[in-house]
């Protein structure tokens, strides 16, 4: 027993190896760390990539019947086969969808028509009461986003978008919580060239009941 207790003693003053134990418990977090940064670095430089690609997109195709030399029977189609063909080197079986929609001006991106008269002073379109608002889409309808499909006409603001979903480089989704792929959205506007004159937009009022 005496010679037992001296083992154990020996035994528990005895550090070899506590570096390899230290490193086991911070080996995961670290490694975790450093795949996030590769990641997050990834990720970063696709999107600055793909921005980049959009953008310059958006410019040739900012001119009348824009040939821009890829495929696609649309400007849409044309500008999503641009941004895969410069970003396709990097971004591997990403998914990219784009979508245009033009305005009238970059003040309207987003916004309801103009109300050019507002009968009982609410700030909304009301039909019954009369309101009149500047159709700056040409339906012949109030609408709470003023833009319409397409890259409109001269002098238009054309608003792009493009939504994209991609593989990960690293297969983080098997060790964290993270989704399995990246998924970024993108968006850029720009006028078209005054290659024509732009439509002036009518007033055009409800009916009051």
């Amino acid at each position: 027993m005496i010679g037992l207790g001296k083992h154990l003693r020996r035994l528990r003053g005895d550090e070899q190896g506590a570096t390899i134990v230290e490193f086991g418990l911070l080996a995961l977090p670290l490694f975790a760390m450093i795949l996030g940064g590769i990641e997050f670095g990834y990720q970063q430089y696709t999107r600055s990539l793909m921005q980049g690609a959009l953008n310059d997109a958006a410019r040739l195709a900012a001119v009348e019947d824009p040939d821009m030399a890829y495929g696609g029977d649309t400007v849409d189609e044309q500008v999503e086969n641009l941004v895969r063909e410069i970003a396709g080197s990097i971004a591997y079986d990403a998914t990219i969808t784009v979508t245009t929609r033009s305005y009238f001006d970059f003040s309207d991106i987003g916004s309801p028509e103009t109300l050019m008269t507002d009968v009982n002073g609410n700030g909304m379109f009301d039909e019954e009461d009369g309101d009149c608002w500047e159709d700056l889409n040409g339906n012949e309808e109030f609408d709470t986003d003023s833009g319409v499909a397409g890259t409109g006409g001269a002098s238009d603001v054309v608003f792009y978008q493009a939504n994209i979903e991609m593989p990960r480089l690293l297969p983080l989704h098997n060790f964290v919580n993270v989704p399995e792929k990246i998924e970024m959205e993108l968006e850029t506007a720009i006028r078209n060239q005054p290659y024509g004159g732009q439509s002036t937009p009518a007033v055009l009022c409800g009916t009051p009941s």
